[in-house]
């Protein structure tokens, strides 16, 4: 990463993490999560003295994640899990990389909204509100896109070369539900499939054959 994309995405962290959070407000300057004590499902914090400046530094962005299923897509979430000084302060971040015609599927966020940067390429984005309207474009380096909280969205490099986001997102754990995994990948029974999408049995095989092997 080049110092003035470095620059860049610390201003873009700034801004889009806001004055206000959807996770509870911190009670006290930062929580870094100490991994030998659980307690309740959660972390206790360290003691403050025993916190060092790199617990406030993560550098696995400077190359794109892992590849995701057989889509030309890769993705690297950065949360608590893997960049403790994260840990209460109420937001995340996912570096996501496309190759030409690879897709983001359509998801939502049920804890958070997202705002994504676009740092090289072009991705055409959008997402679908509670009336079925969808609110789309082509978004070019430099341009931000805000998707609402528990809203469908989704992308896709419509360009020639690759694409790099960035997504900013107002909690620690904004939570990842994809549709077609969502609903094909599930224990929903098949006749309501069959149903609800017009499928037959077999159909209805292929789709949970191709996204219920998927993580």
């Amino acid at each position: 990463m080049s110092p003035k994309m470095g620059f860049v995405l610390v201003i873009f962290l700034l801004c889009s993490s806001g004055a206000l959070a959807s996770d509870p407000d911190p009670v006290q300057d930062f929580c870094i999560p100490n991994t030998e004590i659980l307690h309740s499902n959660f972390h206790q914090c360290k003691n403050a003295s025993a916190a060092t400046v790199d617990d406030f530094v993560f550098s696995g962005i400077k190359n794109p994640g892992k590849k995701l299923g057989k889509s030309d897509f890769l993705a690297m979430p950065v949360n608590a899990g893997v960049f403790p000084g994260l840990n209460t302060l109420g937001m995340s971040f996912v570096r996501a990389d496309f190759g030409p015609g690879g897709v983001n599927v359509p998801h939502f966020h049920p804890r958070a909204t997202e705002m994504a940067f676009v740092l090289e390429g072009k991705i055409y984005s959008g997402f679908v509100d509670s009336t079925n309207r969808v609110f789309a474009k082509v978004i070019e380096k430099g341009e931000v896109m805000v998707f609402p909280r528990g809203l469908l969205h989704f992308q896709m490099n419509v360009g020639d070369s690759p694409a790099t986001i960035l997504g900013s997102f107002d909690s620690q754990n904004p939570g990842l539900v994809k549709i077609p995994n969502a609903v094909f990948g599930s224990e929903i029974e098949e006749e309501l499939l069959e149903k609800a999408f017009g499928l037959s049995s077999k159909e209805i095989g292929k789709m949970r054959k191709k996204f219920g092997t998927q993580h």
